[in-house]
Protein backbone atom coordinates (compact mmCIF):
# COMPACT_ATOMS: atom_id res chain seq x y z
CA UNK A 1 0.00 0.00 0.00
CA UNK A 2 1.31 3.48 -0.87
CA UNK A 3 1.99 6.25 1.54
CA UNK A 4 -0.81 8.31 -0.01
CA UNK A 5 -3.33 5.55 0.73
CA UNK A 6 -2.11 5.43 4.31
CA UNK A 7 -2.47 9.15 4.70
CA UNK A 8 -5.98 9.06 3.25
CA UNK A 9 -7.04 6.36 5.67
CA UNK A 10 -5.60 8.34 8.58
CA UNK A 11 -7.52 11.43 7.47
CA UNK A 12 -10.74 9.44 7.36
CA UNK A 13 -10.14 8.09 10.87
CA UNK A 14 -9.37 11.58 12.14
CA UNK A 15 -12.54 12.95 10.58
CA UNK A 16 -14.64 10.20 12.13
CA UNK A 17 -13.17 10.77 15.57
CA UNK A 18 -13.65 14.52 15.18
CA UNK A 19 -17.30 14.09 14.21
CA UNK A 20 -17.94 11.96 17.27
CA UNK A 21 -17.01 14.89 19.52
CA UNK A 22 -19.19 17.40 17.69
CA UNK A 23 -22.46 18.40 19.45
CA UNK A 24 -25.68 17.20 17.78
CA UNK A 25 -27.32 19.69 15.42
CA UNK A 26 -30.05 21.90 16.93
CA UNK A 27 -33.61 21.12 15.78
CA UNK A 28 -35.24 23.70 13.54
CA UNK A 29 -37.38 26.34 15.22
CA UNK A 30 -41.16 25.92 15.06
CA UNK A 31 -42.90 28.20 12.65
CA UNK A 32 -39.92 28.50 10.32
CA UNK A 33 -36.17 28.74 10.67
CA UNK A 34 -36.19 32.41 11.54
CA UNK A 35 -35.90 33.14 15.29
CA UNK A 36 -38.48 35.43 16.85
CA UNK A 37 -37.31 38.98 17.25
CA UNK A 38 -36.91 40.11 20.86
CA UNK A 39 -38.65 43.36 20.07
CA UNK A 40 -41.73 41.63 18.66
CA UNK A 41 -44.73 42.07 21.02
CA UNK A 42 -46.23 39.06 22.74
CA UNK A 43 -49.81 38.85 21.48
CA UNK A 44 -50.99 36.77 24.46
CA UNK A 45 -49.71 39.33 26.97
CA UNK A 46 -51.32 42.26 25.16
CA UNK A 47 -54.74 40.67 24.87
CA UNK A 48 -55.07 38.76 28.19
CA UNK A 49 -55.93 41.84 30.26
CA UNK A 50 -58.78 44.31 29.82
CA UNK A 51 -58.00 47.93 29.13
CA UNK A 52 -57.55 50.31 32.05
CA UNK A 53 -60.83 52.04 31.21
CA UNK A 54 -62.82 48.80 31.26
CA UNK A 55 -61.08 47.56 34.41
CA UNK A 56 -61.65 50.72 36.45
CA UNK A 57 -65.24 50.93 35.25
CA UNK A 58 -65.92 47.40 36.44
CA UNK A 59 -64.09 47.64 39.75
CA UNK A 60 -65.08 51.17 40.72
CA UNK A 61 -68.72 50.57 39.88
CA UNK A 62 -68.80 47.51 42.11
CA UNK A 63 -67.03 49.25 44.99
CA UNK A 64 -69.30 52.30 44.81
CA UNK A 65 -72.33 50.03 44.97
CA UNK A 66 -70.90 48.24 48.01
CA UNK A 67 -70.17 51.60 49.62
CA UNK A 68 -73.86 52.51 49.53
CA UNK A 69 -74.85 49.02 50.65
CA UNK A 70 -72.56 49.26 53.66
CA UNK A 71 -74.61 52.21 54.93
CA UNK A 72 -77.24 49.69 56.00
CA UNK A 73 -75.12 48.77 59.02
CA UNK A 74 -75.24 52.42 60.15
CA UNK A 75 -79.02 52.37 59.87
CA UNK A 76 -79.18 49.22 62.02
CA UNK A 77 -76.97 50.80 64.69
CA UNK A 78 -79.01 54.00 64.64
CA UNK A 79 -82.27 52.06 64.93
CA UNK A 80 -80.94 50.14 67.97
CA UNK A 81 -79.13 53.09 69.53
CA UNK A 82 -81.08 52.94 72.77
CA UNK A 83 -80.35 49.25 73.28
CA UNK A 84 -76.64 49.70 72.55
CA UNK A 85 -76.38 52.64 74.94
CA UNK A 86 -77.71 50.42 77.72
CA UNK A 87 -75.16 47.71 76.83
CA UNK A 88 -71.95 49.52 75.91
CA UNK A 89 -69.90 46.37 76.45
CA UNK A 90 -71.54 44.89 73.35
CA UNK A 91 -70.43 47.93 71.36
CA UNK A 92 -66.84 47.35 72.51
CA UNK A 93 -66.96 43.82 71.06
CA UNK A 94 -68.77 44.84 67.87
CA UNK A 95 -65.59 45.40 65.85
CA UNK A 96 -64.28 41.96 66.80
CA UNK A 97 -67.57 40.27 65.92
CA UNK A 98 -67.99 41.97 62.55
CA UNK A 99 -64.31 41.46 61.69
CA UNK A 100 -64.45 37.76 62.50
CA UNK A 101 -67.41 37.34 60.18
CA UNK A 102 -65.69 39.18 57.35
CA UNK A 103 -62.48 37.19 57.77
CA UNK A 104 -64.20 33.81 57.89
CA UNK A 105 -66.40 34.61 54.89
CA UNK A 106 -63.53 36.01 52.86
CA UNK A 107 -61.42 32.94 53.62
CA UNK A 108 -64.18 30.64 52.36
CA UNK A 109 -64.83 32.68 49.20
CA UNK A 110 -61.12 32.83 48.29
CA UNK A 111 -60.92 29.05 48.55
CA UNK A 112 -63.91 28.63 46.23
CA UNK A 113 -62.44 31.10 43.72
CA UNK A 114 -59.14 29.21 43.74
CA UNK A 115 -60.84 25.85 43.19
CA UNK A 116 -62.88 27.30 40.33
CA UNK A 117 -59.73 28.70 38.71
CA UNK A 118 -57.92 25.37 39.02
CA UNK A 119 -60.93 23.49 37.66
CA UNK A 120 -61.13 21.16 40.66
CA UNK A 121 -64.56 22.48 41.65
CA UNK A 122 -67.11 21.34 39.10
CA UNK A 123 -70.49 19.65 38.95
CA UNK A 124 -69.00 16.32 39.99
CA UNK A 125 -67.16 17.69 43.04
CA UNK A 126 -69.72 20.36 44.02
CA UNK A 127 -71.74 18.26 46.47
CA UNK A 128 -68.83 16.88 48.55
CA UNK A 129 -67.20 20.30 48.56
CA UNK A 130 -70.28 22.05 49.94
CA UNK A 131 -70.75 19.26 52.48
CA UNK A 132 -67.20 19.83 53.70
CA UNK A 133 -67.78 23.59 53.90
CA UNK A 134 -70.91 23.00 55.99
CA UNK A 135 -68.85 20.98 58.48
CA UNK A 136 -66.22 23.70 58.36
CA UNK A 137 -68.82 26.35 59.21
CA UNK A 138 -69.88 24.55 62.39
CA UNK A 139 -66.32 23.64 63.33
CA UNK A 140 -64.98 27.17 62.94
CA UNK A 141 -67.97 28.70 64.71
CA UNK A 142 -67.34 26.46 67.71
CA UNK A 143 -63.61 27.19 67.85
CA UNK A 144 -63.98 30.95 67.38
CA UNK A 145 -66.90 31.03 69.79
CA UNK A 146 -64.74 29.37 72.45
CA UNK A 147 -61.96 31.86 71.73
CA UNK A 148 -64.40 34.76 72.06
CA UNK A 149 -65.71 33.37 75.36
CA UNK A 150 -62.16 33.14 76.76
CA UNK A 151 -61.38 36.67 75.61
CA UNK A 152 -64.55 38.04 77.25
CA UNK A 153 -63.84 36.12 80.46
CA UNK A 154 -60.27 37.41 80.63
CA UNK A 155 -61.55 41.00 80.45
CA UNK A 156 -64.06 40.22 83.25
CA UNK A 157 -67.06 40.89 81.06
CA UNK A 158 -70.42 40.51 82.85
CA UNK A 159 -72.11 37.10 82.36
CA UNK A 160 -74.94 38.42 80.19
CA UNK A 161 -72.61 40.21 77.80
CA UNK A 162 -70.26 37.22 77.73
CA UNK A 163 -73.05 34.90 76.66
CA UNK A 164 -74.32 37.43 74.12
CA UNK A 165 -70.86 37.91 72.58
CA UNK A 166 -70.15 34.17 72.44
CA UNK A 167 -73.52 33.28 70.90
CA UNK A 168 -73.28 36.15 68.41
CA UNK A 169 -69.77 35.13 67.37
CA UNK A 170 -70.83 31.51 66.78
CA UNK A 171 -73.79 32.58 64.65
CA UNK A 172 -71.80 35.18 62.67
CA UNK A 173 -68.95 32.80 61.80
CA UNK A 174 -71.26 29.95 60.77
CA UNK A 175 -73.35 32.20 58.54
CA UNK A 176 -70.32 33.95 57.04
CA UNK A 177 -68.68 30.66 56.03
CA UNK A 178 -71.95 29.52 54.47
CA UNK A 179 -72.31 32.74 52.48
CA UNK A 180 -68.62 32.83 51.55
CA UNK A 181 -68.64 29.31 50.14
CA UNK A 182 -71.80 29.77 48.05
CA UNK A 183 -71.62 33.41 46.92
CA UNK A 184 -68.89 32.86 44.26
CA UNK A 185 -70.88 29.96 42.83
CA UNK A 186 -74.05 32.05 42.64
CA UNK A 187 -72.16 34.92 41.00
CA UNK A 188 -70.68 32.60 38.41
CA UNK A 189 -74.12 31.15 37.73
CA UNK A 190 -75.65 34.57 36.97
CA UNK A 191 -72.66 35.72 34.91
CA UNK A 192 -70.85 37.91 37.48
CA UNK A 193 -67.11 37.59 38.03
CA UNK A 194 -66.69 35.43 41.19
CA UNK A 195 -63.66 37.55 42.13
CA UNK A 196 -66.10 40.24 43.32
CA UNK A 197 -67.34 37.91 46.07
CA UNK A 198 -64.30 38.56 48.29
CA UNK A 199 -65.20 42.25 48.64
CA UNK A 200 -68.93 41.61 48.72
CA UNK A 201 -68.70 39.19 51.62
CA UNK A 202 -66.94 41.83 53.73
CA UNK A 203 -69.78 44.30 53.26
CA UNK A 204 -72.50 41.67 53.75
CA UNK A 205 -70.96 40.55 57.02
CA UNK A 206 -70.69 44.15 58.19
CA UNK A 207 -74.46 44.34 57.81
CA UNK A 208 -75.34 40.85 59.01
CA UNK A 209 -72.76 41.03 61.81
CA UNK A 210 -74.38 44.08 63.36
CA UNK A 211 -77.88 42.68 62.81
CA UNK A 212 -77.03 39.28 64.32
CA UNK A 213 -75.26 40.85 67.30
CA UNK A 214 -78.18 43.11 68.13
CA UNK A 215 -80.74 40.33 67.63
CA UNK A 216 -78.88 37.72 69.69
CA UNK A 217 -78.04 40.21 72.44
CA UNK A 218 -81.68 41.34 72.65
CA UNK A 219 -82.70 37.71 73.02
CA UNK A 220 -80.15 37.09 75.78
CA UNK A 221 -81.09 40.23 77.72
CA UNK A 222 -84.77 39.40 77.46
CA UNK A 223 -84.19 36.95 80.31
CA UNK A 224 -84.67 38.57 83.71
CA UNK A 225 -81.46 37.13 85.12
CA UNK A 226 -79.44 39.19 82.60
CA UNK A 227 -81.43 42.44 82.76
CA UNK A 228 -79.55 45.54 83.89
CA UNK A 229 -81.00 47.61 86.64
CA UNK A 230 -82.06 51.00 85.43
CA UNK A 231 -82.06 49.95 81.79
CA UNK A 232 -85.01 50.03 79.49
CA UNK A 233 -85.36 46.27 79.90
CA UNK A 234 -85.95 46.51 83.63
CA UNK A 235 -89.40 45.52 84.82
CA UNK A 236 -91.13 46.79 87.94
Amino acid sequence: MSDDDGNDSDDIIDDDSHNKHQPPPKPPLCGGNRPRSRSAPNIASTTSFPTFRDAIKDRAGWLIGLLFLQSCSSFIIQYNEGFLQDHMVIVQFLTMLVGAGGNAGNQASVRVIRELALGTLNERTMKPFLKQEAKMAFGLSGLLGLTGFIRAALFRTPPGETIAVTASLCAIVAISVGIGSTLPLVMKKVGIDPAHSSTTIQVLMDIFGVLITVSVSSLVFSFKMFMHKGSGDDVN
